[in-house]
């Protein structure tokens, strides 16, 4: 079977950009803004506006046409989420990590794969989730222990996923196993449907951020899945699913360039309506440097998170590299940039209703997922020293 990628898809018209990032703003302004503090202190996972979210195309953002993908470039789709972050990071992340299933199955999935999947999963009637990590096996990934062992014309899976977005909610999981030898030629990925014969999720983690998405184990317990469910050949999988998060990267990248846009622009607002000694707390120079840096490193994050996605469109030979700079960096500033925004709030960003210690929140997870930014570091070191 054949696992290149799919080909890089053409990028947008000014116009078409303009009216799509219109669009979603609309969307993550009256779907997802209004609601993100209710969500996060319930715990509530809207299923019903993800729907919404996959009326709007926003289920198969960089997924091809004929399947009623929205068929956008990575550049187009980071400006996307980051305007979906921009309205509540929670749910932008998980779209962004359904969006990476999504991913997957069109570009390495069979025809049969495709037409089974991705129409559900375009429309977010069906939701998806990637299962790489176990309890065991974090940053060295290759070290997974859950198995895939040939019977006949079925695979028998076995094992545990950690720390799993969308756990218990998704129709159809990206699995890696090991079919083979260890090391990263011996692992394999799967499509698992929901509802498998021993298929079954821990208990809700409770987590410092990013309530608003169930976060669970995936227990695998003698899973038996047809071999036609392998994603892209046997052994490919660790491949497959290092590819993917190269993707994964930018999209968690832009999220935190969402949620931390919002925080300054609250942090703005803020100074000038707050007073202090008789003067609005914009006219200290503490305060203006403050915003200088916030504004002017927020910035240079975006620009490095559009030149990774322009390489990863082109698929350049450094786009890896890349995209764990612009992750390392745009991760790192948006949390900086979030601290700072609940600093220049005083005991008033420490509030819930004030809702900049949630966005704090929020971003502090994507320093560790998605690779960590140590991992991120190990990347980007090797690739230079080995030029």
């Amino acid at each position: 079977m054949d696992t290149t990628p799919a080909p890089a898809l053409a990028a947008l018209s000014a116009d078409e950009r303009a009216a799509i990032l219109d669009a979603v703003r609309d969307f993550a302004a009256t779907e997802l803004a209004p609601h993100a503090l209710e969500w996060d202190a319930a715990r509530h996972f809207p299923r019903d506006v993800l729907r919404r979210a996959g009326e709007l195309g926003l289920g198969g953002v960089t997924v091809r046409e004929d399947v009623g993908g929205t068929g956008l470039g990575r550049t187009d789709a980071v400006a996307v989420f980051e305007e979906l972050a921009y309205g509540d990071p929670a749910i932008a992340a998980y779209v962004t990590i359904h969006n990476m299933v999504a991913w997957m199955v069109d570009a390495y999935g069979s025809e049969a794969q495709r037409e089974r999947w991705l129409p559900g999963l375009v429309a977010m009637d069906d939701l998806g989730a990637y299962c790489l990590t176990e309890p065991g096996a974090g940053s060295d990934a290759a070290a997974i222990t859950t198995s895939a062992i040939r019977h006949g014309d079925e695979y028998v899976l076995t094992g545990v996923k950690q720390f799993i977005s969308g756990a218990g909610e998704a129709s159809v999981y990206v699995v890696m196993a090991r079919t083979g030898e260890p090391g990263t030629r011996g692992i394999s990925a799967f499509l698992v449907p929901a509802g498998s014969a021993g298929l079954s999720f821990g208990p809700h983690e409770k987590k410092m951020g990013w309530n608003a998405q169930p976060t669970r184990q995936v227990i695998l317990d003698e899973v038996r899945v047809p071999a036609e469910n392998l994603l892209g050949g046997e052994g490919r999988g660790f491949s497959l699913a290092m590819t993917a998060l190269n993707g994964g990267r930018l999209n968690i990248a832009t999220c935190s360039l969402g949620g931390a846009r919002w925080a300054l622009e609250r942090s703005v607002a803020y100074v000038h309506e707050r007073f202090t000694f008789g003067e609005a707390l914009a006219e200290k120079q503490s305060v203006v440097f403050a915003v200088a840096d916030m504004a002017t490193e927020l910035e240079a994050a975006r620009l490095l998170v559009r030149d990774a996605a322009a390489a990863l469109d082109a698929h350049a030979p450094d786009a890896a590299t890349r995209c764990a700079m612009a992750k390392r960096f745009a991760t790192d500033v948006g949390f900086r940039v979030a601290n700072e925004a609940l600093q220049l709030h005083g005991g008033y960003g420490y509030l819930q209703d004030y809702g900049i210690e949630k966005v704090v929140r929020d971003l502090r997870v994507h320093q560790i997922l998605e690779g960590t930014n140590e991992i991120m570091r190990l990347i980007v070191g090797r690739s230079v020293l080995a030029a």
